[in-house]
C-alpha cells in the first residue's frame, strides 16, 4: 500500500553519484600532477631542447594515461535511449526517463534519469553499477539490488547480464573483458620500459617497445570486438523504445592512441636506420655517445670489464732516456765493458 504520495516505505532514497568513476578521477588526477609539475621546471630548459622535451614528455603521460584511463573505464560499450516506463513495482505509475548503460572490461553501469527529475515527488536520479571483475560475484549483486528495490528499469538491464539470462551476455562480455584487460595491462608494462629505454642510448628498443604497446592495445580491441560479437544481438525493450548499444569512446580512443604508437614505433625505427644522428638530438643524447668502446681485461677480466671511449683512452707517448740514465743502465746490465754509449 502506498503512502504520502504514491512513494512505497520500502525503497531505498536514490544514493548520492559522482561525478566521475573514482578509479579514472584518482589516473587524472596523478597523471595531471604530472604533467603541472614538467611544465613548473619546463623554462629551466633552454634553446630547442625546451620543445622537444614538450612534445615526448606530453605524449608519454597522454599513452600512459589512456591504458590505466580505459582499463577501468565503463564506456567500451554504450547505448541510451528516451523512453516512457513503468518506475516500480506494483505499481501502475508511467514515467518519462533517459536510460544509459555502459559496458565496461569489468562490469556494466546503468544510469536512470528523469525527465523532468522531480517526478511522482520523487527525484529520480540513479547510477547504479554490477560488476563481474576476479573476486566480485554479480550475482549476489544482483540480488541485493533486487532487497534494495531499485527501479524497474535499472533491475530489467542488470538482470539481461546475469549468468542465467538466456541472452548471454554475461559470458560473453566478461571474457571479452578478461583478455582486454590482460592485453591492456602487458601494453601498460610496455609503456613503462618504454620509457626506460628512451632515457638511455638505446633508442632502437625504445621505438620496438612502443610499437609493442600500440599492437597489444591493439590486440585487446581484437578480443573485445571478436568475443562480442560471437551471439546475436539481445533485445532490450524499455517502454515504448528499444536500447542499442554500440561502441564507446574507451574502445575509439584506445584505437586511436594504439595506431599512434604504432605509427611512432615505425618512425622512430626508420629515422634510427635513415637519420640516427637527429633521432639523438631530439632525445637530447650527444653524438660522443657513439664512439667505439674498449675493453680493458686487465681491469676486471671477463666478469666485470670496463669500457672506456677512445677520446678518454691515453695514447701511447715515446718518452727519451737521458744520457746518463742510458749509461747507468747499460753499466748494470754489461758491468764488463767500458763503452757502454748508445
Amino acid at each position: 500500500m502506498a503512502v504520502f504520495g504514491h512513494v512505497f516505505p520500502f525503497y531505498a532514497d536514490p544514493k548520492p553519484t559522482f561525478p566521475m568513476d573514482t578509479a579514472l578521477a584518482v589516473i587524472i588526477t596523478i597523471f595531471l600532477t604530472a604533467l603541472v609539475t614538467f611544465i613548473i621546471i619546463l623554462p629551466g630548459i633552454r634553446g630547442k631542447t625546451r620543445l622537444f622535451w614538450l612534445l615526448r614528455v606530453v605524449t608519454s603521460l597522454f599513452i600512459g594515461a589512456v591504458i590505466l584511463a580505459v582499463t577501468f573505464s565503463s564506456e567500451w560499450s554504450v547505448g541510451q535511449v528516451s523512453t516512457n516506463t513503468t518506475y516500480k513495482a506494483f505499481s501502475p505509475e508511467w514515467i518519462s526517463a533517459d536510460i544509459g548503460l555502459q559496458v565496461g572490461l569489468g562490469g556494466v553501469n546503468i544510469t536512470l534519469t528523469g525527465t523532468p527529475v522531480q517526478q511522482l515527488n520523487e527525484t529520480i536520479n540513479y547510477n547504479e553499477k554490477f560488476t563481474w571483475r576476479l573476486g566480485e560475484n554479480y550475482a549476489e549483486e544482483y540480488a541485493k539490488a533486487l532487497e534494495r528495490g531499485l527501479p524497474d528499469p535499472v533491475l530489467y538491464l542488470a538482470e539481461k547480464f546475469t549468468p542465467r539470462s538466456p541472452c548471454g551476455l554475461y559470458h560473453r562480455y566478461r571474457l571479452a573483458g578478461h583478455y582486454a584487460s590482460a592485453m591492456l595491462w602487458v601494453a601498460f608494462l610496455c609503456w613503462l620500459l618504454t620509457n626506460v629505454m628512451l632515457s638511455m642510448p638505446v633508442l632502437v628498443y625504445g621505438g620496438h617497445m612502443l610499437l609493442a604497446t600500440g599492437i597489444f592495445q591493439l590486440l585487446a580491441l581484437l578480443f573485445f570486438s571478436t568475443v562480442t560479437s560471437l551471439t546475436p544481438p539481445c533485445p532490450m525493450h524499455l517502454g515504448t523504445a528499444v536500447l542499442h548499444t554500440h561502441h564507446g569512446p574507451a574502445f575509439w580512443i584506445t584505437l586511436t592512441t594504439g595506431l599512434l604508437c604504432v605509427l611512432l614505433g615505425l618512425v622512430m625505427a626508420v629515422a634510427h636506420r635513415m637519420q640516427p644522428h637527429r633521432l639523438k638530438v631530439f632525445f637530447n643524447q650527444s653524438a660522443e655517445e657513439d664512439h667505439m668502446l674498449e675493453w680493458s681485461p686487465e681491469e676486471g677480466g671477463l666478469l666485470s670489464p670496463r669500457y672506456r671511449s677512445m677520446a678518454e683512452s691515453p695514447e701511447p707517448q715515446d718518452i727519451p732516456l737521458s744520457e746518463a740514465s742510458s749509461e747507468a743502465c747499460c753499466k748494470e746490465e754489461h758491468p764488463g765493458e767500458t763503452n757502454c754509449a748508445l
